[in-house]
């Protein structure tokens, strides 16, 4: 069975940072690459990508978080983590790990339809 455990959510004031962790569990691609993302969803918004990374290290990111936010993985740990840093108001959404054998683009998440996803944890950004 595959889990995805998200953790780190919480509260933060504009240009503070926060970090998210993915505890990944019974996972392995199809495919000759896999992925693991982080995908946020706010109220009115469709779903976006917010970091990806492949397990050979491929990292792409969402443009609004380019600069700010690194996605990384400890394979070891089997953890894959988004450290936020100046952070910002619209930064505010629900956040999902998702697992899978692509990015996903959709305007909803989660969507089991494509890959597997944690429950999500709620980031609020107070300016």
């Amino acid at each position: 069975e595959v889990q995805l455990v998200e953790s780190g959510g919480g509260s933060v004031q504009a240009g503070g940072s926060l970090r998210l962790s993915c505890l990944v569990s019974g996972f392995t691609s199809d495919f000759y690459e896999s992925h693991i993302g982080w995908y946020r969803q706010a109220p009115g918004n469709e779903c976006e990508l917010v970091a990806d990374i492949t397990d050979s290290g491929r990292t792409k990111y969402g443009d609004s978080v380019k600069g700010r936010f690194t996605i990384s993985q400890d394979s070891a740990k089997n953890t894959v983590s988004l450290e936020m840093n100046t952070m910002k108001s619209e930064d505010t959404a629900v956040y999902y790990c998702k697992a899978g054998n692509s990015l996903y683009i959709g305007g909803t998440c989660p969507n089991s339809d494509f890959g597997y996803w944690g429950t999500g944890t709620q980031v609020t950004v107070s300016s």
